[in-house]
């Protein structure tokens, strides 16, 4: 909390040069009540089955996304190895931010992180097969029509 750039991941703290500089960490004790009842629905949840079905998740993704890559220019970050790599693929664009914001349009989440990433997490508990689908075909969409060159999409903002 109060980090100068707390989406940057950098590995020391730099504090803000603001009042931002003094945000707290401390949860809110409603907030922790709640959450614990939430997690109650996960008692009996195997996480070997999430995790197979998060590999599952990534590899279709990962296959579905070969041609696009070839097409438009994506290069895969990710590890191409399910046993490296977590819930989350990462493709290389130099227009990762503009195809990020469009793609949002479009109704498909993704994360930017710069220079140049998109990142796509995969929810195993909700997320279905289907749903992999249906976000690659949009961002074949997005490319095709070329959305992302549409100058609101192109106005970068603090948060992706």
């Amino acid at each position: 909390m109060g980090h100068r750039a707390p989406f940057a991941f950098d590995p020391y703290y730099q504090p803000s040069g603001d009042i931002r500089r003094l945000t707290v960490g401390t949860p809110q004790v409603l907030s922790m009540s709640a959450l614990d009842q939430a997690l109650e629905a996960f008692r009996d949840v195997d996480m070997s089955l999430v995790r197979e079905k998060s590999l599952k998740l990534t590899d279709l993704f990962i296959e579905l996304m070969e041609p696009l890559s070839a097409q438009y220019g994506f290069t895969l970050v990710s590890p191409r190895e399910g046993v490296r790599r977590g819930s989350q693929v990462c493709y290389a664009h130099k227009e990762g931010y503009a195809i990020m914001q469009a793609l949002i349009d479009s109704g498909v989440i993704g994360d930017f992180r710069a220079p140049n990433i998109v990142r796509f997490g995969f929810a195993p508990l909700y997320l279905r097969f289907v749903d992999v689908w249906e976000a690659v075909e949009r961002l074949n969409s997005v490319m095709r029509q070329e959305r992302w060159k549409e100058a609101r999409f192109q106005q970068r903002a603090k948060v992706t």
